[in-house]
């Protein structure tokens, strides 16, 4: 068993849950950022942290030079699994046309053609953008499918990524979009024909590869009725439950979300003082599954409020009020969202900065957020801090201090990136 000592750390947030302070529940306290410090790697796990001067001997040194180092983002919110391109459909949005979610239906298009090995070759190049940018632990979905060929296609491939190390949670999004062919138009099915496969047939095929369901609880795609039952059938087959919810209007999603016991809902733009409350009542939620009627066993535990600020540019949607509901005592992470139609990016430290400069979170709050918060929306407790037996994620910037991530907007401060352990490539290559 080898051992690595990474010193020359100016600033370490281990953001270790011990440390934790119940007076910043959703910052850092003082213990969880280290500074003039060290920490050794042992079996791709945190074996030691601590003062620089008191470093222990170790196999291998790495010097970073005065950087610092935080945990690798944890990015609980991502699609992935697509094809096809929909840039002018961006580029019509920013000319003044609102988004629409009938536009996954061009995804949905290109996807379903595309071949296996396709396929995971866009995923593999899309992780590896993400891992180059400091994100070290991915959720992503399918949902650009939508037959039961194409969305256990996508499954098999997330589990197999998962099985390689390549990627971390999977999540089944099958109620993403009701497709063409469900229209009820000239005597084809309806919605509810399509809720039925999803909730049968196809969650039946999907269910063994994949740890989560998700609904898009929205106009124009699913009602708080249809939602619930598809996530009911979800928790049924063991699975935990997402909700996109609350991105285009107050769709319900919300409050299903955290009547439910799921343990994130996304998007979340537009909430009433109903809406916060019902998130900040579950902060306080106990580990015991089944503590109120209608509470699923599946999951226990918060509900996340996860917001999206890339999508929230991309659209021009109103942000995410991420301030009110850390004041609310919500529990809160940042995701990117990486997707083909509303926010093309995996750049978890774009959405950190964008949550400083525009969401007015404090630096701690975001990071916190956009680690720590990532992690429990994805019922991780591995991952997201750099406590001693956390995996070994260590995202080092090219700077002396985090708070250059707001400073200096936009530039690219991802020095190095250690995943597991094991120190990866610089840059993606072609």
């Amino acid at each position: 068993m080898t051992s690595t000592l990474i010193s020359g750390i100016s600033e370490l947030w281990t953001l270790d849950p011990a440390l934790d302070d119940p007076a910043r529940p959703g910052g850092a306290a003082d213990e969880q950022v280290r500074r003039d410090a060290a920490l050794v790697i042992e079996d791709g796990r945190i074996a030691w942290t601590g003062p620089a001067a008191e470093a222990p001997a170790a196999d291998e040194t790495v010097d970073v030079g005065g950087r610092a180092v935080l945990p690798g983002w944890v990015d609980s919110h991502s699609h992935l699994v697509f094809d096809g391109d929909r840039a002018a459909e961006f580029e019509a949005r920013m000319a003044g046309r609102s988004y629409s979610a009938g536009g996954i239906g061009v995804t949905t298009d290109a996807t379903r053609s595309a071949s296996d090995e396709h396929l995971c070759e866009l995923v593999l190049g899309r992780i590896a953008e993400a891992v180059a940018g400091g994100t070290t632990t991915l959720e992503t979905k399918t949902g650009y499918g939508l037959t039961v060929e194409h969305e256990l296609q996508a499954a098999q491939l997330l589990s197999a990524l998962i099985a390689d190390g390549e990627l971390d949670e999977a999540t089944f999004l099958g109620a993403h979009l009701v497709p063409r062919e469900y229209d009820g138009q000239d005597g084809r099915p309806g919605a509810d024909d399509y809720v039925d496969l999803v909730s049968g047939e196809m969650l039946a095929a999907v269910a063994p590869h994949v740890r989560w369901i998700d609904v898009f609880c929205e106009g124009g795609a699913f009602d708080p009725e249809q939602s619930e039952r598809v996530l009911r059938a979800g928790a049924a087959a063991g699975l935990g439950l997402r909700v996109h919810g609350n991105q285009l209007g107050r769709s319900g999603g919300v409050a299903l979300a955290a009547e439910l016991g799921a343990a994130s809902v996304d998007h979340v733009n537009h909430l009433d003082a109903s809406d916060v409350e019902a998130l900040a009542a579950t902060a306080s939620r106990d580990t015991a599954p089944g503590d109120r009627p209608g509470r699923l066993a599946v999951d226990a535990g918060p509900t996340v409020a996860t917001v999206l600020p890339a999508c929230d540019l991309s659209t021009r949607a109103p942000l995410a009020p991420a301030r009110d509901l850390l004041d609310a005592g919500a529990a809160v992470a940042i995701a990117s969202n990486c997707n083909p139609g509303t926010s093309f990016t995996s750049a978890m430290s774009f959405c950190v900065t964008t949550a400083v400069l525009q969401m007015h979170l404090s630096l701690a709050e975001a990071i916190r957020a956009a680690t720590r918060g990532g992690a429990l929306a994805l019922r991780r407790t591995d991952v997201g801090h750099l406590g001693i037996g956390a995996r070994a994620d260590l995202h080092v910037l090219d700077a002396p201090a985090a708070i250059h991530l707001a400073y200096r907007p936009g530039m690219p401060l991802t020095h190095r990136v250690w995943r597991r352990g094991v120190e990866q490539p610089p840059t993606v290559s072609d």
